[in-house]
């Protein structure tokens, strides 16, 4: 990494779009629209977490740069894990005598090359010396991107759901709430009803919603192959309006983007159950200077997180940028504070 660099901290909380869980039913988490749930009060990011007594049951991450950090829980109840970064494993037990303060680190990377990357977190159970039980919880990871080389600076430009330069297919309804960012969030439940941008920037975020009326949808960025993630949300549940993520949760990610004009398209894929996609706003890093990294691993410049949606999967996130740079972290932070109320 190169530290002189403007460079951004980005955090994916439990609940994103960009995290793709094997098998969803296996994990159990706290419903975040639930009348006693207070995410104020909670030790965890946005109130929210996956745990889960299964072994084997997995996580996943896709990811372009040189660290990443997984944070969850150490403490009586819990036993070994599993984190494999592209095909390399490494084992470790987030077995405690009492219940460590969070957030806890369950694994850290800061050496990696700048590169596309797989992380997988997976449950192994009790193990060996484990004198706990057979839970796991993760809570957030971390990743870190470079957004212009030294001595640039970054703006972020936000784009309202209304923002003319969003080209809409199909029938789309919309949201009134100042919880929502701007004030409102589009929706829509038609099968292949899609929105598309072309933007500049070297870096795209792209905020919507969690819920069980929601489902997969496709993600194309510069007509390269599509990404398949899923809005639907965590706790459980039959297919319904219920278990709603108050917060936005990021439903798409890319970086490490050159100077040219982009185009992404989203396309809802509504399959028999007419499921849901919210767009609430889109979030754009422009550098003073382009200055993409060239990939170890040949890949071209343009960097994505993607998520191939399980049964039906759910990955909530939330995409908590904090840049090196104090400005550029205050600004997101901002941004972030400012998440919708759903439908």
């Amino acid at each position: 990494m190169d530290a002189s660099a403007v460079n951004a901290n980005v955090t994916v909380d439990d609940f994103d779009s960009v995290l793709s869980y094997a098998d969803q039913a296996a994990w159990q988490t706290p419903d975040p629209s639930s009348p006693a749930f207070d995410a104020g009060t909670s030790e965890w990011l946005m109130g929210t977490y996956h745990t889960t007594s299964v072994v084997g049951a997995s996580v996943s991450f896709n990811f372009t740069g040189p660290a990443i950090y997984v944070f969850g829980a150490a403490g009586p109840a819990y036993g070994s894990f599993a984190v494999e970064v592209d095909g390399t494993t490494s084992q470790a037990s987030a077995y405690a005598a009492s219940n460590a303060s969070a957030p806890y680190m369950l694994y850290g990377a800061a050496n990696l090359t700048y590169a596309a990357h797989t992380l997988t977190l997976r449950n192994l159970g009790k193990q060996g010396a484990d004198a706990g039980g057979d839970a796991l919880l993760f809570d957030f990871l971390r990743t870190t991107v470079q957004l212009a080389p030294a001595g640039a600076t970054v703006k972020n430009q936000t784009l309202e759901e209304t923002d003319p330069a969003l080209k809409y297919t199909g029938t789309w309804g919309s949201n009134k709430s100042p919880n929502f960012s701007g004030g409102g969030s589009t929706f829509t439940n038609a099968d292949n009803a899609s929105v598309s941008l072309t933007f500049n920037g070297s870096a795209i975020y792209v905020f919507g919603d969690k819920k069980n009326d929601h489902g997969p949808y496709r993600a194309v960025l510069d007509g390269g192959a599509p990404q398949l993630f899923d809005g639907i949300s965590g706790c459980g549940g039959a297919y319904g309006m219920t278990c709603e993520q108050m917060q936005p949760t990021l439903a798409f990610f890319a970086s490490n983007l050159d100077a040219r004009p982009h185009t992404l398209s989203i396309t809802n894929i509504a399959g028999v159950n007419g499921s849901f996609f919210d767009l609430d706003s889109v979030v754009l890093s422009v550098p003073s200077v382009y200055a993409p990294r060239t990939l170890a691993n040949g890949s071209s410049a343009t960097n994505t997180s993607s998520a191939a949606p399980s049964s039906p999967s759910s990955t909530s996130s939330a995409l908590r940028t904090a840049p090196l740079s104090p400005l550029l972290c205050l600004a997101l932070s901002a941004m972030w504070l400012l998440r919708p109320t759903r439908r």
